[in-house]
């Protein structure tokens, strides 16, 4: 079964696995772009698909994108 994302439910997410803080309002589905504040005081765009998946989930000044091989 599929879970079904909220704003409510990605913000309890990004509470309880990162240091960042999610600032967008809206959630309109898994391509979106949402935005967060890393834990540096930076904001920074990420999909939740991303962050939750990805672990991408501090800016890029703090975690870096790894280098394409």
């Amino acid at each position: 079964m599929n879970k079904r994302w909220t704003i409510d439910k990605i913000r309890d997410f990004v509470e309880k696995n990162s240091d960042s803080t999610l600032l967008s309002t809206e959630y309109h589905g898994f391509s979106q772009k949402l935005q967060f504040k890393c834990a540096c005081g930076s904001t920074f765009e990420k999909s939740f698909t991303k962050f939750k998946n990805n672990n991408q989930r501090k800016c890029d000044a703090c975690q870096p994108p790894k280098a394409s091989r």
